[in-house]
C-alpha cells in the first residue's frame, strides 16, 4: 500500500509525475485542480494545512486519476468537471470540454440583446454540455431558451447541468443536418451554435488529449464539406428566424471568410470577429435587409 502523504507532497508529486509529458504551468494548474478535488479545500486551506495527511482513500483516488492524465486523459475528464462564465459544469466524454472563445461568443450574444427579454427565445444547436444555452439562461431569466443535440448522451449531460444551475431549458433530440427533423422546431429570436467544424485533415496536428477522447462527432466534418452545418443553419434561419433575429456561429479560425461568404450567399448580412488570440473565430448573420 503506498505511504501516505500530507497535501503538501501530495501536490508535489503530481506535478512531478505530470511535468514529464506537459509543459510546466499546465502541470502546476492541473496539480491544484487535482488536490482541490481531492480535498474539498481551497488554495488557502491547503496552505494553511499543508502538512495534513491524505487518508488511504485519497490517495488511491490520487493514483488512480494520476494514471489517467499521463495516459493524456483530459482533467476535466478525470474530475468530471469544466468551468465555463464562472460556473462548473459537469463533463464526461460525451461532451466536449467547453473552451474560453465560445465564452466569448456569448459574450457577443449578451451584449448584443436588445429585445423585451421576456419575449426572447433563443436556440442552441448542438448543445453539447449546455455551457452555452445554461449560461445564457442564467444571465436571462426571462429568456425561452431551447437547446438540441443529435447524441442523447450529450442531452443527458446537458440536463444535469441544467438542473445543477438551476436554468430551465427545453432540450430536444434533433439530427439538425435533417431538414425534416429540424423543422419541427418553432422560431426563434437568437440561434447560436458551436457546431463540428474541424475539418478531418486537421487530425494528424491535433494533441492527443483532444483526438483520442473528446467526442470526434461533435469535432469534425469531411474535408470536403467543412460547411455543412453552417449551411443547415443558415437554411433554418431563412425559415425560422424571427423578424429582428440573429444568428451567432462559432467557425474554425481558417474558414472565417469561407463562412462570411456561405451566409452572404444565402441572403444574410453577416460579421466576422476575432477572439482574445487574434484568431477569425466568430460570426453573427441577420437576414439583409
Amino acid at each position: 500500500m503506498f505511504a501516505l502523504m500530507t497535501v503538501q507532497q501530495a501536490s508535489r508529486f503530481i506535478y512531478q509525475q505530470l511535468k514529464k509529458i506537459y509543459e510546466e504551468r499546465e502541470s502546476s494548474a492541473m496539480a491544484e485542480m487535482i488536490i482541490e478535488k481531492l480535498t474539498a479545500t481551497k488554495k488557502t486551506e491547503r496552505i494553511i494545512h499543508k502538512e495534513k495527511e491524505l487518508n488511504k482513500e485519497q490517495e488511491e483516488q490520487l493514483h488512480q486519476w494520476l494514471q489517467r492524465l499521463i495516459g493524456h486523459e483530459p482533467v476535466q475528464y478525470v474530475l468530471n468537471e469544466a468551468w465555463f462564465g464562472g460556473l462548473k459544469f459537469y463533463v464526461d466524454k460525451n461532451v466536449l470540454i467547453p473552451r474560453p472563445e465560445t465564452e466569448e461568443l456569448v459574450d457577443w450574444i449578451i451584449s448584443d440583446c436588445k429585445f423585451p427579454i421576456h419575449e426572447l427565445t433563443l436556440l442552441d444547436i448542438g448543445c453539447g454540455s449546455g455551457c452555452i444555452s445554461v449560461f445564457i439562461k442564467r444571465k436571462l431569466r426571462k429568456a425561452e431558451v431551447w437547446a438540441c443535440d443529435v447524441s442523447e448522451a450529450a442531452l443527458k449531460v446537458a440536463k444535469k447541468n441544467a438542473e445543477a444551475l438551476g436554468a430551465e431549458i427545453n432540450f430536444q433530440q434533433i439530427d439538425f443536418l435533417s431538414e425534416e427533423e429540424r423543422n419541427k422546431l418553432p422560431s426563434f429570436y437568437i440561434i447560436v451554435s458551436n457546431p463540428p467544424y474541424v475539418p478531418g485533415k486537421d487530425k494528424s496536428h491535433m494533441q492527443p488529449n483532444v483526438l483520442n477522447y473528446e467526442p470526434s462527432t461533435a469535432l469534425f466534418v469531411p474535408d470536403d464539406n467543412a460547411l455543412v452545418f453552417y449551411e443547415a443553419i443558415a437554411g433554418f434561419g431563412k425559415k425560422k428566424l424571427n423578424p429582428g433575429g440573429a444568428i451567432y456561429v462559432e467557425i474554425h479560425e481558417d474558414l472565417g471568410e469561407k463562412v462570411l461568404e456561405l451566409f452572404r450567399s444565402k441572403g444574410y448580412e453577416a460579421f466576422l470577429r476575432k477572439d482574445m488570440q487574434g484568431k477569425d473565430r466568430m460570426v453573427k448573420a441577420i437576414p439583409a435587409t
